[in-house]
């Protein structure tokens, strides 16, 4: 069952009136397009609706083909037409045919719109699901994806919907709710980037707090900083521990059972308003979000009110990471949190890195009162490197650390 599904929507077609009202006139054309195709027809049938308030009626014609089917459908009123054609790829690939069968239709109607879509159905292993075509819509109109080797496990939690799968791109790779988080062979761009433009600008960090990061490739990173006593990461959803722990050990590296890992399952939102209420409570050197984007429970994390709370748990010298989003597809959020921040801190300094799995440039923010990554030099950044001994490091040096910090022109008026 495994194959190609395409439809198409064609509005104002300009064709010949008769190929949307004659049944025999449209079977003769599809006829020809399946023949031109050199896909073969088993059987075929037509209908001719009724006159419908003095307007011709339409056509519905469908035809069985060895490889699967073609169906159509005519509104004269409107000069509309949909398309419908399936072909089954199991003992040869029949896409290209069935391409060039719609485009044979699409060519004879003549339409001065039209709207296409092109579906991969089901898999050649059904068992594993190979050949999965992902794709992830980053908005409306924008969509990026990759072929799936198979699927390792889908499951629902109580806070969302949470897929592994084994890819020949990627690796192993996560995903929450359709959108991509990360993967063993890019993982490094996003989780070295968010952690270490200010671990390193910072002279000695001592502790961190991770709100997120489930996958664990955060808190990787900040254990590359020999300083650290402790790391505190509150995760809302302990399945992605679990899945963690199980499929993505490349990305973690045993950083959960590092003895330095305080892990909580919890409510993000409830613990910083709990430790911002409580002249006592838990302090950090860093303070790391590695959230869901804003359209998912983590929505309440992407508030000012948040931000000045998470602000109150960092200790002088001290510094918050976040990511804020593609500013070329989400100009609109990149700008509002960016002012947020500004607003709370003296020093925002926005960044960005281009995320092969995002399949975008993407925007983080390093926000402190004192803290500036931007004023600590390029020797001063290789120096600390070569004396913590940070090792395994693929993304992040003495120069990427400016660079990361170099905003494109669009990028700089978006934040300015």
């Amino acid at each position: 069952m495994q194959g190609l599904h395409l439809t198409a929507d064609l509005f104002g077609c300009e064709c010949d009136a008769s190929l949307l009202i004659d049944a025999d006139t449209l079977a003769k054309i599809c006829k020809e397009a399946v023949n031109t195709s050199t896909l073969q027809i088993v059987d075929e049938t037509y209908h001719t609706f009724p006159e419908w308030e003095g307007q011709p009626g339409g056509v519905t014609g469908a035809v069985l083909l060895a490889e699967s089917h073609l169906a159509v459908h005519t509104w004269p009123e409107m000069g509309g037409v949909t398309l419908d054609v399936y072909v089954c790829n199991f003992l040869t690939d029949n896409s290209g045919k069935a391409e060039r069968l719609m485009e044979e239709l699409i060519v004879a109607f003549k339409p001065k719109q039209q709207e296409t879509n092109r579906i991969m159905r089901a898999s050649k292993d059904q068992e594993h699901s190979t050949d999965e075509l992902l794709l992830e819509w980053i908005n409306k109109d924008t969509a990026y994806g990759f072929r799936a080797n198979r699927r390792l496990e889908t499951i629902k939690t109580p806070y969302q919907m949470l897929d592994v799968f084994d890819t020949e791109q990627w690796g192993k790779m996560f995903r929450l709710d359709g959108v991509f988080m990360t993967s063993e062979k890019d993982e490094f761009f996003y989780h070295e980037t968010i952690v270490h433009v200010a671990a390193t600008a910072h002279d000695a960090p001592r502790s961190a707090l991770i709100i997120g990061g489930g996958d664990g490739g955060t808190a990787e990173e900040v254990f590359k900083h020999p300083t650290i006593e402790r790391v505190k990461m509150v995760e809302l959803d302990g399945e992605v521990v679990r899945v963690a722990k199980e499929h993505l050990q490349s990305v973690h590296k045993g950083a959960f059972d590092d003895p330095r890992m305080d892990l909580e399952i919890a409510d993000g939102l409830k613990y910083v308003a709990d430790q911002s209420a409580n002249p006592n409570g838990d302090r950090f050197d860093l303070v790391i979000l590695d959230l869901t984007d804003p359209d998912t429970p983590a929505v309440k994390l992407y508030t000012k009110e948040f931000f000045a709370q998470a602000k109150v748990l960092l200790n002088p010298g001290g510094a918050m990471m976040m990511h804020i989003g593609p500013p070329a597809i989400t100009p609109d959020r990149v700008k509002e949190l960016t002012g947020y921040l500004r607003e709370l801190f003296r020093i925002v300094r926005p960044l960005g890195v281009y995320v092969p799995l995002y399949g975008s440039y993407w925007g983080m923010a390093c926000a402190s009162d004192t803290l500036d990554p931007r004023a600590v030099d390029s020797a001063t950044i290789e120096q600390r490197i070569a004396e913590r001994n940070i090792g395994d490091l693929n993304y992040y040096n003495e120069d990427t650390h400016h660079g990361l910090l170099a905003l494109p022109n669009y990028f700089r008026k978006l934040v300015s």
